[in-house]
């Protein structure tokens, strides 16, 4: 895996295995089966675009490079120089540099060199590609022709079913009833949701206690006497 100077690191959590696809299970089969075409995710913070951008890394190992462009606006675009060549690249938060013509030139470069190399490319943004504020028309046809998938946000049950699934990544039972208490008195976006189920996590193994509803509610009460 090719890193960045910036300490990007995959999260050893975003694997396939642990993607609850709720209405997105053709968006994980078309990712999985390594299609040549390049693809476009496009969704709302917390619908799992960096999860899966990471576990399609994770799965291609060394042959693969993530390249989030929210963290890399400080460097220059000639730092895509050479991500070319990596057998998948997956460009995170692509639209965060719509209107920096001298970035959308990057990537114009990269997509094109990209074709003749065969490299799968993988762009994930909030929007999709013709959606996007571009600035630079070879850019934006180029965005527009690749295969563009939505990812739908998570119901209730896909939301317990991704509690289910980082909960047994931690080797914890996670008994339904707990996932609903959690979802109802808690905030509803999944990255929230996880956020508070390790920190649970964590609090359980320091008391020697399972994750039951009164375990929960005590430490919940006691976060919150913290803060005041």
């Amino acid at each position: 895996m090719r890193q960045l100077a910036l300490g990007v690191r995959l999260r050893a959590d975003a694997v396939f295995e642990s993607f609850a696809p709720g209405q997105n299970s053709e968006v994980v089969e078309a990712l999985r089966a390594a299609q040549a075409a390049p693809i476009w995710l496009w969704g709302a913070h917390g619908s799992g675009k960096t999860h899966l951008l990471q576990a399609v890394c994770s799965s291609a190992g060394e042959m693969a490079a993530y390249f989030p462009l929210h963290r890399s606006l400080a460097l220059p675009p000639e730092a895509l120089a050479g991500f070319e060549r990596t057998a998948v690249l997956c460009i995170d938060d692509v639209d965060a540099v719509a209107g920096d013509r001298a970035w959308e030139q990057a990537l114009f470069r990269l997509f094109n060199e990209a074709a003749e190399l065969r490299t799968r490319l993988i762009f994930a943004g909030r929007v999709a590609p013709r959606q996007a504020g571009w600035s630079l028309e070879d850019w934006r046809s180029r965005a527009a022709a690749c295969v563009v998938y939505q990812l739908r946000e998570l119901d209730d049950q896909g939301r317990i079913e991704a509690l289910r699934l980082r909960a047994a990544q931690r080797g914890l039972q996670l008994p339904y009833e707990t996932s609903e208490y959690l979802l109802k008195r808690m905030p509803r976006d999944l990255p929230s949701l996880l956020e508070i189920l390790d920190a649970l996590d964590d609090a359980s193994l320091v008391a020697q206690r399972r994750l039951t509803i009164p375990f929960i509610r005590d430490a919940l009460e006691k976060h919150a006497g913290t803060k005041s």
